[in-house]
């Protein structure tokens, strides 16, 4: 059986963790983040490459790349969750399977974090763990 491939992809301010808001976001930086998904990858049979953009342009292109050489992807696409129908309709035209992820539970945030456009196009969501919500998305993919 061959190595699923998988795409991990993070949006605006992500590449601050650590810095930004550590009371909700942790201390963990993304360089430790992506370190220690790469391990769990390795257990579960996966292999990952991490894509961080600030940019919508960015995380469709990555998006369309995912669909063309990817198994899936996860996707933490920041604040557009809230605000892009670009970023769902490229998850939606990529014919592979895309997990929605959060660190925290926006559900429990502010009124305009709890609509998201993009949860009706992933095939999941995992929200409010903190690193683990990425950790679930691994396990899921490792499943299926």
């Amino acid at each position: 059986m061959s190595v699923k491939k998988i795409l991990v992809i993070n949006g605006p301010n992500i590449n601050l963790l650590g810095k930004r808001e550590p009371s909700l976001y942790g201390s963990q930086t993304l360089d430790e983040l992506n370190a220690s998904l790469t391990k769990s990858a390795e257990r579960l049979g996966l292999e990952l490459e991490f894509v961080q953009a600030n940019c919508e342009g960015k995380i469709i292109e990555t998006l369309h790349r995912a669909g063309a050489e990817k198994d899936g992807a996860i996707l933490n696409a920041g604040g557009y969750t809230h605000t892009s129908v670009s970023i769902r309709d490229a998850v939606l035209s990529i014919q592979k399977p895309v997990i929605e992820v959060h660190l925290t539970n926006p559900a429990a945030r502010e009124e305009f974090r709890r609509v998201s456009l993009l949860t009706g196009a992933a095939v999941g969501v995992v929200a409010g763990f903190g690193a683990r919500s990425y950790e679930l998305a691994l396990y899921w993919f490792s499943l299926n």
